[in-house]
């Protein structure tokens, strides 16, 4: 007899055309993260980052839930030391250092983790149920996962503080508006929105993505002299790609380019 092994909780729903949806199902605990949901997410992304058959990934919770927090009952009575031993960044660095563009498709609550995680992503699809929020002031704690550092390079200092230091949540609209997400559609189209952006950005030229992700994600942590080399220098290096030798080709003829994602 053999023993069981637990569903996994997080999943690769589907891959198609180049885009991988990775969807987190904890229904019973509102997709709430624990260890397990960290460290499935962390290999799923690893796993996803390596594989050249993808070139973009939707990450959603579902049509009614994205995240709704840490799971509180597994920190609820710990010490420093513990949280220190935890080391939970290192479930969240393959998820920032993903090359690749990730796109959030939120329905419901992305709350404290869910918000974080969220922030991770490079275009965040709401649906008009959402909502964001860091409310961990009210369990007389911070973020600690960068939402402060994050959500105040999102939608500026004031806005950021209101969110921190209320605890508040912010619909999908409000949140549109103070930069915190790209777009917002109606529920039932979240999902198949970001799956769309997902596809028309699979069929461009795969190194210009990840140059333009680089650039942007290194260069807002550096004086705009130096952030403007590094842009200099990643769109020198481009012209040394096949694809740029494809798209420049097929705007002179007139025709669609057929990007191969080439060096």
């Amino acid at each position: 007899m053999t023993d069981k092994q637990p569903p996994a909780e997080v999943y690769l729903a589907s891959l198609d055309n180049g885009v991988a949806v990775v969807r987190i199902d904890r229904p019973g605990a509102k997709n709430a993260l624990n260890g397990a949901v960290r460290c499935q997410l962390a290999e799923m992304f690893l796993s996803l980052t390596q594989d050249d058959e993808v070139r973009a990934i939707v990450l959603t919770g579902g049509e009614q839930m994205f995240v709704a927090g840490a799971d509180v009952k597994e920190f609820a009575t710990a010490s420093p030391t513990d949280m220190h031993l935890r080391h939970n960044e290192r479930f969240w660095e393959p998820i920032a250092n993903c090359s690749k563009p990730v796109i959030a498709a939120v329905n419901g609550f992305a709350l404290g983790g869910g918000c974080e995680l969220a922030m991770h992503c490079d275009i965040i699809v709401a649906g008009e149920s959402a909502q964001f929020g860091q409310p961990e002031v009210k369990l007389g704690l911070m973020p600690g996962a960068g939402g402060t550092q994050r959500l105040v390079r999102a939608v500026g200092k004031f806005q950021a503080m209101r969110m921190l230091m209320t605890g508040c949540m912010v619909p999908a609209h409000e949140a549109l508006g103070m930069g915190l997400v790209s777009e917002v559609v109606a529920d039932d189209q979240t999902l198949e929105r970001a799956n769309t952006l997902a596809k028309d950005i699979a069929r461009l030229p795969a190194l210009a993505l990840e140059h333009i992700k680089e650039t942007v994600l290194a260069g807002a942590d550096l004086p705009l002299e130096s952030a403007l080399v590094l842009e200099r220098k990643a769109f020198q290096m481009l012209f040394d790609t096949a694809d740029q030798k494809e798209g420049a080709a097929a705007f002179v003829e007139k025709r669609k380019p057929n990007y191969r994602g080439a060096s």
